[in-house]
């Protein structure tokens, strides 16, 4: 239960948490009716910056998902330009962040951080699927050690105003490691190798850290998702 309730804080989220305060506080001395909301406000921010450990499957050739969110969108694309890879499509997994999920970026794979690129750009709802084409982002591409390139973007939204990358190239790490964030509500892509096909589905929700996006190894076609209705009493 502790582990449940004391869940760790990004220090990213420090500076943000005591402004909340502050605001709450001074809410409170001018019109006291107001503490109630200055304190949601505040426990909404800590909220927000929450940095849970997570469980990540190490097996070689796992893609795992970088991003808390929903799978909004499977599609194909080229690369962002900036990465300088060509105009070859790859199949793209985009996972939506809204304001609710934890914001920590995970790295997908083991590997070589080889090329980071940031574009500056507007401030679209992250959902769209022009977002991808014209908000602000930051393009990493990630070198396996068998020598496939993985893509994975941080992509700013409707509110989001500040992506974090705390990596740079040359950096080694490996899948599950923390490697940015994005404040606040946004949108994560990740391209895959060609022949790798997604182990997702649409409407399906991924936790950064532990799920997998999909496998290297793995000759399964792409997956179809549906909602199963009802339930089993247990009764024939």
């Amino acid at each position: 239960m502790l582990k449940i309730v004391l869940v760790p804080i990004n220090k990213a989220g420090w500076p943000f948490i005591v402004i909340f305060a502050v605001l709450g506080a001074g809410m409170t001395w001018l019109y006291p009716p107001l503490a109630f909301a200055g304190l949601v406000l505040t426990l909404w921010c800590v909220y927000f910056f929450r940095d849970p450990d997570r469980y990540t499957p190490v097996r070689s050739g796992l893609v795992i998902s970088p991003a808390d969110g929903v799978v909004q969108m499977i599609d194909r694309a080229a690369p962002p330009e900036e990465l300088g890879m060509g105009d070859e499509q790859r199949t793209r997994v985009a996972v939506f962040m809204n304001v609710f999920n934890v914001h920590v970026n995970r790295v997908p794979v083991d590997g070589k951080i080889s090329k980071i690129a940031y574009r500056p750009g507007k401030f679209l709802n992250a959902s769209l699927d022009k977002a991808s084409e014209f908000n602000e982002r930051m393009a990493l591409k990630m070198t396996t050690d068998d020598g496939r390139d993985v893509v994975f973007v941080q992509i700013a939204g409707l509110v989001a105003r500040r992506i974090l990358c705390w990596c740079k190239e040359g950096d080694v790490m490996q899948a599950g490691q923390r490697f940015g964030m994005i404040r606040f509500g946004s949108r994560v892509d990740i391209y895959l190798p060609q022949g790798v096909e997604p182990l997702v589905v649409l409407g399906q929700t991924a936790v950064a850290g532990e799920t997998v996006i999909a496998d290297f190894n793995s000759r399964e076609t792409a997956r179809r998702g549906e909602i199963r209705q009802g339930y089993h009493d247990g009764t024939q």
